[in-house]
């Protein structure tokens, strides 16, 4: 791995448990990783240990086959080749564009630094905007600017720490698809700490979890969704809830069979695999809002109590006869009433059960 962390902890004194602890996870060359969380989770502690800005209390980072940090020994941030973007774009408001991006290779030859910094806004979509100051671009190309200084360098690390945090909703998740472009054709390795979703989907090849300074899983966004390590990891990835379920043996066929019934009425289509290894019993099935079909024909009757319209659909929270509660993503024209009862069925393609908490 480019970039490998070994049982890293970070540790500051007074404090009853570690900011980050224990956390192992590596990150191949070329590919972007990202940190998400919520507030006070370690991320960004983390992500400043990489940096070399906090000390490690045990533990050890190792960037492109060299130890940079462990227990009594950092390597000094300046001399770990890493660039860094941070969250409100650090920008010298005096200097133009060209100036700015320049900053950080003063010492190439004055050609070979006029070329690279052609070739770094040229890559970030802002040739043409060299003589512009700061104040005079939006947000957005603030942000590609400050991502263009960091890459000018050829850095062998980049971190990026919020770096959409201070831009509108809508441009977020647009901006992240485009940093991400930006930093595939750059061929850059870089590791993104963020709290959004969205976000996190849009940009990493990979994404870690953490919670009170753990890592509960680091993998792909369609394996965190699908296969959560973790009961928290469930919970904060996407829209759903945990319902109470029984795994059964029946006899048919001239043998035992398991069944999973839900609230919403039996699972099907689930593997053989899937079924084997789940506990006969009393478990919590994980039925995401996407796993729960709007069906008037279906038997299994909700009340809708609350709902969100997202333009191309509602979110609905809905409550079963039983008071348990589900979530469903329902096109946006079937435009029911709260207090109104609506049919449902599971369509469940991955299941994920937890034992009964």
């Amino acid at each position: 791995m480019y970039l490998q962390l070994n049982q890293l902890s970070v540790r500051y004194p007074g404090l009853a448990r570690s900011a980050v602890s224990d956390v192992t996870f590596g990150l191949k060359a070329g590919d972007i990783g990202v940190l998400i969380g919520p507030s006070g989770c370690g991320k960004t502690t983390l992500l400043r240990a990489v940096a070399g800005l906090e000390p490690v209390s045990n533990g050890s980072v190792q960037l492109a086959g060299e130890e940079v940090s462990s227990a009594g020994f950092s390597k000094p941030p300046e001399q770990r080749r890493i660039g860094m973007v941070f969250q409100d774009y650090a920008l010298f408001p005096h200097m133009d564009i060209g100036r700015n991006v320049a900053f950080g290779i003063m010492h190439m030859k004055d050609a070979e630094r006029r070329e690279r910094v052609r070739e770094v806004l040229a890559l970030v979509g802002l040739e043409g905007e060299r003589r512009r100051m700061p104040h005079e671009l939006s947000g957005g190309q603030q942000q590609r600017v400050a991502l263009a200084r960091a890459l000018a360098p050829k850095p062998q690390l980049l971190l990026l720490d919020e770096p959409f945090s201070n831009l509108d909703v809508d441009l977020r998740e647009r901006l992240a698809h485009e940093v991400r472009g930006i930093l595939k054709a750059a061929g850059a390795t870089a590791l993104m700490v963020t709290h959004d979703q969205l976000e996190a989907f849009a940009t990493g090849d990979v994404i870690g979890v953490m919670h009170e300074g753990q890592l509960h899983q680091w993998a792909d966004a369609y394996t965190l969704y699908h296969r959560p390590a973790t009961r928290f990891v469930a919970d904060f990835i996407g829209h759903g809830v945990f319902a109470k379920a029984q795994v059964e043996l029946h006899e048919e066929h001239g043998g035992l069979h398991k069944h999973v019934v839900t609230p919403v009425g039996e699972l099907h289509d689930i593997s053989p695999e899937v079924l084997e290894s789940l506990p006969e019993g009393e478990v919590e099935v994980l039925l995401r809002a996407d796993d729960i079909i709007h069906d008037d024909a279906s038997p299994v009757q909700a009340k809708i109590i609350r709902k969100a319209f997202r333009g191309n659909e509602f979110l609905y929270t809905l409550q079963l006869k039983t008071g348990e509660q589900v979530m469903a993503h329902v096109p946006s024209h079937h435009d029911h009433k709260l207090g109104e009862w609506i049919g449902i069925r599971a369509e469940v393609d991955h299941v994920v059960t937890f034992g009964v908490s």
